[in-house]
């Protein structure tokens, strides 16, 4: 019978460790390590820039005074356009004239100043001692004979030619004072301011 009790009672003791050996296992489940990894990457970004330049000829750019004009007279300037190197190419340029005072020679859009822009491959070039300008190059007609106020006029070949690895545009701006003007335009004056605007490229993937 002795026996017997002290079988029981160690299959009791046995059973009791084996059950808080299996509490303490299920309880260090919570607290052994996770393995883990880590990267990352960075992307450089810088904004570009546009950058139109303008210069005049030598002798016969825009701020030459053209004076005692007639019917039938033409004054002819040269300026050219440039875009700097490393900017971005242009998607526009444009070009808009603004009068400096309100009189027929600009508000007339018959009989008053017409204008007409010129392209030429290569520098304009003079004749001789007059105001004229000739090209000896390839002259490309940009905008044609229309009224010389005018806003945003497209300058279609002269951005083709800015984006070109020349980066530059030589213009021939040509006003004329119709045959058909009258004694109305006489003893005027007034000045012509040409602005020229250029737009950003279309915007693209990076």
């Amino acid at each position: 019978m002795r026996t017997s009790a002290f079988s029981t009672t160690s299959a009791k003791i046995f059973a009791s460790v084996v059950l808080v050996g299996g509490a303490a296992g299920v309880a260090g489940l919570g607290t052994f390590g996770s393995f883990t990894s880590t990267t990352s990457a960075s992307e450089s970004v810088t904004s570009g820039q546009l950058v139109l330049g303008l210069t005049q000829h030598s002798t016969l750019g825009t701020t030459v005074s053209a004076t005692g004009l007639v019917p039938g007279d033409t004054i002819q300037r040269a300026v050219t356009l440039t875009r700097s190197a490393g900017t971005e190419s242009f998607g526009s340029v444009k070009l808009t004239t603004t009068a400096g005072s309100s009189n027929v020679l600009t508000t007339d859009t018959i009989k008053g100043l017409q204008l007409t822009v010129d392209q030429c491959s290569v520098g304009w070039t003079q004749v001789g001692s007059t105001n004229q300008l000739t090209c000896s190059g390839t002259t490309t007609n940009i905008i044609a004979s229309r009224a010389v106020i005018g806003a945003n006029l497209d300058l279609g070949a002269a951005t083709t030619s800015l984006n070109s690895g020349a980066s530059a545009s030589n213009l021939r701006l040509q006003m004329v004072l119709p045959s058909a003007a009258d004694n109305t335009f006489q003893n005027l004056s007034n000045s012509v301011t040409f602005t020229f605007d250029a737009t950003q490229r279309t915007a693209d993937f990076r």
